[in-house]
């Protein structure tokens, strides 16, 4: 198996039936500090913060890193997702040496109940899989987050244990390249 090295980043735009996935840039701002600092979207991720904090410590250009994809709909961010690293020290891993990717998303809640989590995640996988072939991803979500479950299954992740993490009960499943997603 390959570690999670450097892919080529940024990738081009990826487009799909009805969104772009593409590298952060300064535009997307505003939409940044909405995100971090909604209350509904904070419930599953610890919690919200004030937005004027948000905006304080917020980037002129936020999110640009690898692996950090900005959802575009109509020229306008109403999400991102990521592929980052799963921590060695937390709970929850299919590899012995640790640090899967583990596929996170974030929406902006007038973006929720359209199928733009599926749509995007799918796109997001499916760039991973070419990128880092056979690599597996891992997903971890709160139980209570019954929706982000039922997408995890809809995506082609299948539950491997559930435990104990920041005081809730966690679902964690893994994604390997050939399960359907989307």
């Amino acid at each position: 198996m390959t570690q999670l090295g450097p892919a080529a980043w940024p990738p081009a735009p990826m487009k799909t039936e009805r969104l772009v996935l593409r590298e952060s840039e300064a535009r997307d701002r505003a939409a940044f500090v909405a995100l971090f600092s909604s209350p509904e979207v904070g419930t599953y991720v610890g919690g919200h913060r004030p937005g004027d904090e948000v905006d304080r410590a917020m980037p002129e250009v936020p999110g640009r890193r690898p692996r950090l994809f900005v959802i575009e709909l109509d020229g306008a961010m109403i999400g991102m997702v990521t592929l980052d690293r799963r921590g060695a020290d937390r709970r929850g891993h299919v590899r012995p040496e640790a640090e899967e990717a583990e596929l996170g998303y974030m929406f902006l809640p007038e973006a929720w109940g359209r199928g733009y989590a599926a749509e995007a995640c799918a796109a997001a996988l499916t760039w991973f899989a070419g990128a880092h072939p056979g690599e597996p991803v891992v997903l971890s979500t709160q139980t209570a987050n019954t929706r982000a479950v039922r997408l995890a299954a809809k995506l082609g992740f299948t539950e491997v244990e559930r435990f104990e993490e920041y005081g809730a009960e966690q679902w964690f499943g893994v994604w390997s390249e050939g399960t359907p997603s989307g």
